[in-house]
């Protein structure tokens, strides 16, 4: 195939970084995975082929706007395509559903609900179909953040046309979702996976903690007039994500009463206001959105300034989707992420009742808190944001050592480094204030008592009698739930309880209080005590934070062995890849390189079960490719 000539039939005159190796290795393979960020230049990898391959190539997408938008542009170039989606009336549906069968388009982008229909079914069995692309494939991975049960037939219908490419295309994908997404559409364990495009170095990364109301309004203002200029002098839009359709059209309310072209954008408004907003938006009619996450697919709007999150959503996955619809015309823009005390408690009381009123699924609460976790990691801080994202999603050939831009890369020289005996002191103290409550309060008393705060309650309870009261008296109790929060992040600290959690001390934060575990954290930046100086120097890592390390090269080649494997075994068992080990797990396990079942359980996930079960098969893996 000539891909330059075929490029010029798109109007294009050279592929973007990685677009021509995808297509060649889809070609010569047969198989791809393509991880690429939004706007990345996805689509191109299966149009080029599907436009010049025979037959027609089945596109399966849950995006019904850019179904329409990619088949009006391959139209436009002479390229026959069309869509089959539960919007067409039914006469139009049918008259596609004849021309499909008589061959008649090179491209037929599909929903995936549309896999289910027998019909459909009997008209692929007749189809000449060299190409099959799954579009947006982490929602076929269970423990993805985007769900979507209709995607599990996909694997079913590949199965039919053995003798189609497969190209499973997505923005958000870690290692252990692209495991998954293999094993679901029945592809192999060595079907290619390219990585590429997750650097945004034109993005100014933040995260700010905020304490109240009107911090978070100033906090809103700042940026929006850094980033835009002000009402009145705008130039370029916002996003605001908002985390309730309640707090939407409040936020909207008060930026148009400060003077910006603002509106409300969430699931409950009718489907043509929504559609008015987005088309107001898209025309440049609209300064700032303010939205839930139900906005966002199909934005095209190239100039968007700022991304700014009132409240952290529910992962980096989702976090970095919505950030990345700033500055895509590669010219400056930030993106703002603003966290306040209630954000722990109040995604866990979230994610516990997400159930439909039924008991929720341990496995399921404890994967989508990790997820959450990892974003609250992020957030802490501790080394640039960029680096900490691209590590995250794998995409280790873009790191930047520091992009130079971000609030981390700003601060890190003026903040140095924690002295190591100093973290593990201050880190013993809190965890011995958090088993003191065990169970009774929540993180704030915690606070109160570590700090020696008068409290009722705590004098009820005779707490304020314990040696516990006032140990870190030094410290205000902000700083002291500041770093509560990151003993949470670490998984020494967790929530129970339901609507009012309490903290317990988790069987690995009572490890790291007994010493039997490093206290290795980043303490909070405001009201740091005097360090003592460093007697050894280190990078801001840890046993906690482990998944933000870099690897050397000999332990990425151990962590991708133990991918390989892990996919293995979870088709052997019948189990999804995360069961038998996340991928913090496995990044634990390639830093540690343990030589025996005693050093596996120091890997974070990895208990006495875990190690009997799988534990003799991730070792093996470790003695064969780790030394």
């Amino acid at each position: 195939m000539d891909l330059n000539g075929s490029l010029e039939r798109f109007g294009l005159e050279k592929f973007r970084p990685g677009q021509r190796e995808a297509v060649e290795t889809l070609l010569r393979v047969g198989r791809l995975l393509l991880v690429a960020p939004t706007g990345g230049g996805k689509s191109l990898v299966y149009q080029l082929p599907a436009a010049s391959l025979p037959g027609t190539s089945l596109i399966v997408s849950p995006l019904v706007s850019l179904m329409q938008d990619q088949v009006s542009a391959l139209e436009t170039i002479g390229v026959p395509a069309t869509f089959l989606a539960a919007t067409l009336e039914g006469a139009e549906l049918r008259r596609r559903m004849r021309e499909l069968g008589r061959g008649s388009y090179k491209l037929a982008y599909v929903a995936p609900e549309r896999l289910a229909f027998d019909g459909f079914r009997s008209l692929l069995a007749d189809l000449e179909c060299p190409l099959i692309a799954v579009d947006e494939a982490h929602c076929i991975s269970e423990w993805g953040h985007d769900f979507r049960p209709e995607y599990m037939q996909i694997g079913e219908v590949i199965a039919t046309i053995p003798d189609a490419r497969v190209l499973a295309c997505t923005a958000t994908a870690t290692p252990v979702v692209r495991d998954e997404i293999l094993e679901r559409l029945g592809l192999p364990a060595d079907t290619p996976q390219l990585v590429r495009g997750f650097a945004r170095p034109n993005l100014a990364l933040g995260a700010r903690e905020v304490a109240s109301k009107r911090d978070k309004n100033a906090s809103v203002d700042a940026t929006l007039r850094e980033a835009l200029g002000a009402p009145g002098q705008v130039e370029g839009c916002a996003i605001v994500y908002a985390p309730t359709r309640k707090s939407t059209e409040q936020e909207a309310t008060r930026l148009t009463r400060a003077g910006y072209q603002a509106e409300a954008y969430h699931a409950g408004l009718r489907g043509s206001v929504r559609e008015a907003v987005h088309a107001r938006f898209s025309a440049g009619q609209t300064e700032v959105v303010v939205a839930t996450n139900a906005f966002g697919m199909g934005i095209d709007r190239s100039d968007v300034r700022a991304v700014v999150h009132l409240a952290p959503p529910s992962s980096i996955e989702a976090y970095y989707q919505e950030v990345g619809r700033a500055g895509r015309d590669g010219d400056p823009a930030c993106g703002q992420l603003l966290v306040s005390a209630g954000d722990l408690p109040l995604r866990r009381y979230l994610i516990e009742s997400d159930a439909g009123g039924g008991a929720p699924d341990p496995e399921i609460v404890r994967h989508k808190w990790n997820l959450f976790l990892e974003l609250m990691r992020w957030a802490e801080g501790g080394s640039c944001r960029h680096d900490a994202i691209l590590r995250y999603f794998g995409d280790e050939e873009e790191t930047l050592a520091g992009c130079g831009r971000c609030d981390v890369c700003l601060d890190l020289v003026a903040r140095g480094e924690d002295d190591e005996e100093t973290v593990t002191l201050v880190v013993r103290k809190a965890l011995s204030g958090i088993a003191r409550l065990h169970g009774r309060f929540g993180l704030q008393m915690a606070a109160k008592l570590l700090h020696g705060s008068r409290d009722e309650r705590l004098a009820e309870t005779r707490l304020d009698q314990t040696p516990t009261f006032g140990v870190l008296s030094e410290h205000a109790e902000l700083w002291i739930t500041k770093l509560l929060r990151r003993c949470v992040t670490a998984g020494w600290v967790d929530f129970i309880g339901g609507d009012r959690p309490v903290v317990v001390l988790t069987e690995e934060g009572a490890r790291v209080m007994r010493a039997e575990l490093p206290a290795r954290l980043v303490l909070p930046a405001a009201g740091r005590p005097p360090a003592r100086p460093p007697t050894r120097r280190k990078a801001v890592a840890g046993r906690a934070t482990a998944v933000a390390d870099a690897l050397d090269e000999a332990g990425e080649a151990l962590f991708e062995a133990l991918r390989h494997h892990r996919l293995e075994v979870a088709r052997a068992a019948g189990v999804p890849p995360y069961v038998v080990a996340s991928d913090r797990t496995l990044r634990d396990i390639a830093l540690l390189r343990p030589r025996n079942r005693e050093e596996l359980l120091l890997a974070h996930g990895i208990g006495p079960a875990k190690a009997d079960r799988f534990g003799k098969g991730l070792l093996d893996v470790v003695k064969k490719r780790g030394r």
